[in-house]
């Protein structure tokens, strides 16, 4: 029987999309939803476009209740019994009520070699900090921001004249690399980091 994998997305869903593209064939897993908190995210279409189920949790009316948000977000992934969860691209910080119940079992992809820059505005940090290189990480997810586990990291120079948009247009051709990659080897046992330097 297949992994059943969650995806959560705040918007258009790039990386999602790459995803859902690697689990097909010898793939051990398959999509089995793609939630949102953003009812626009254009990722939403275009995941029900190839037949995923989605769902949408809209943070705002739970705006200084938290546990509550993430309550409903359990009640959204009920029915659809994941064994992962991937978050791509998802906007809302989770909290160890949530995600302790994960553990071992929540991925993320984040634009930074971490531990540096966790959090927001990573490229421009980078580029401020007057960085050589830069890239992107997937890490187990912890009640911790960006932390947890490092799996996988892509390694790119930073280039003169760069700026945070280039530079973010530059990970993001990496992330899409990077997350099926680990996903793959994750859902299969494998919790070796991958390791790789952009082309």
């Amino acid at each position: 029987m297949s992994v059943r994998v969650a995806i959560f997305i705040s918007g258009g869903g790039s990386n999602m999309l790459k995803l859902v593209e690697s689990m097909t064939g010898d793939h051990p897993a398959r999509p089995c939803l793609v939630l949102s908190n953003d009812p626009e995210a254009g990722g939403l279409a275009r995941a029900a476009a190839l037949g995923i189920a989605t769902a949408v949790v809209r943070h705002e009316p739970f705006k200084g209740d938290r546990r509550a948000f993430e309550a409903a977000l359990g009640e959204a992934l009920a029915p659809h019994a994941p064994d992962v969860i991937c978050l791509a691209g998802f906007m809302r910080k989770l909290t160890g009520d949530f995600v302790d119940p994960w553990k071992g079992r929540m991925l993320n992809i984040h634009p930074s070699l971490l531990p540096k820059y966790r959090g927001l505005r990573t490229h421009a940090r980078a580029l401020e900090a007057g960085d050589a290189e830069h890239g992107c990480t997937v890490h187990e997810v912890t009640a911790e921001l960006d932390d947890g586990p490092i799996l996988g990291q892509v390694r790119l120079p930073v280039l003169p004249g760069d700026t945070p948009e280039t530079l973010a247009d530059r990970v993001l051709v990496e992330e899409h690399r990077l997350y099926p990659a680990v996903l793959r080897r994750f859902v299969a046992g494998d919790r070796t980091p991958i390791l790789l330097e952009a082309p």
